[in-house]
């Protein structure tokens, strides 16, 4: 029971002091921020595979894009401000190349976060990603909706 509070509170202070990029700062071009803690080590999980899906009208998730996380744990360049239309997204974290590359054997094979973007008008998101070998838990921060040419 301990653990579980302690990861709710660490989990509440990375939601806290990661915060939505507004439009018009230098990453505004980058709409949607991936950022993922290694539970287990406590750090950033760096090296995580990342496919980014938007589902088409016959309800096919078609890949956008894939990369994987930098040495801070975070992958900013999974789509455009122009690509990024409204719609269902998915992010596909691929957990079992991840812990398998540390040693472990994980119980999930990957971690999907599926969400409705940009219903109201263009947003910033940043989604975090907390993960176990046995477990994953996300967040997401979102900005305010934004008409698309606006700054402030």
């Amino acid at each position: 029971m301990a653990f579980c509070s302690l990861l709710l509170v660490f989990f509440a202070g990375l939601v806290f002091f990661s915060e939505a990029v507004p439009l018009g700062s230098h990453d505004s071009k980058h709409p949607l921020i991936v950022k993922i803690i290694d539970a287990v080590r406590g750090s950033p999980a760096s090296s995580v595979p990342i496919k980014l899906y938007k589902k088409a009208d016959d309800g096919i998730w078609q890949l956008l894009s894939s990369g994987k996380t930098n040495e801070y744990g975070e992958i900013h360049e999974l789509t455009t401000k122009k690509q990024f239309v409204t719609g269902l997204y998915k992010i596909e974290f691929d957990t079992a190349t991840y812990w398998k590359g540390l040693g472990l054997n994980p119980f999930h094979e990957h971690a999907d976060v599926v969400f409705t973007a940009n219903d109201s008008g263009h947003r910033h998101y940043t989604i975090a990603a907390l993960l176990s070998p046995f477990s994953h838990s996300t967040t997401a921060v979102v900005s305010e909706p934004k008409e698309l040419g606006t700054t402030h």
